[in-house]
């Protein structure tokens, strides 16, 4: 069997954005059956919150949409993960950015902004709903559900279609 694909979702903190992005993803990828074959992760281009379980507004808008990420605990980002991960997805140009500058020759193919898996939506970036209010967190979980089912299409299209 071929190794899994790994898949990275890295904001700024890795406490909203990110971990939504890979709770939305992990259920997608869960419904599909494919948890044998997907694996995906988050992380954070600052080390702000390192260690800490997702901001309890993103924790609440994915129970509303029935998804449990309290699991999950943020990271910085560092530059093997370009190694490990098949994809490292920003969400949005800053961090793109932040990661572009750390992202070892050679490995820059694996770098995209998560959106443009959803061409079809007019934004590029994830906004930041930290400072926001609820419905900040709502807007980013229905882009983020977006962006993980083109993310997941171009997946089974160049790495599990046989």
């Amino acid at each position: 069997m071929k190794n899994k694909v790994k898949v990275l979702f890295v904001c700024m903190g890795n406490i909203c954005r990110s971990p939504t992005a890979e709770g939305v993803f992990r259920d997608i990828v869960s419904q599909q059956s494919l948890q044998q074959q997907v694996e995906s992760d988050s992380a954070g281009t600052h080390a702000y919150h390192v260690g800490e379980p997702p901001d309890r507004r993103a924790q609440q808008t994915a129970e509303g949409r029935g998804l449990d990420i309290s699991d999950l605990r943020a990271r910085k980002v560092v530059a093997e993960d370009f190694e490990i991960f098949d994809y490292v997805l920003a969400m949005d140009r800053d961090n793109y950015s932040i990661l572009a500058d750390i992202c070892p020759h050679g490995l820059e193919d694996r770098l995209n902004l998560f959106l443009d898996y959803a061409p079809q939506l007019s934004e590029t970036n994830v906004p930041d709903p930290y400072y926001g209010g609820a419905k900040g967190f709502e807007y980013v979980f229905d882009l983020v559900e977006e962006a993980s089912r083109g993310l997941l299409e171009d997946i089974r299209n160049k790495h599990l279609e046989d």
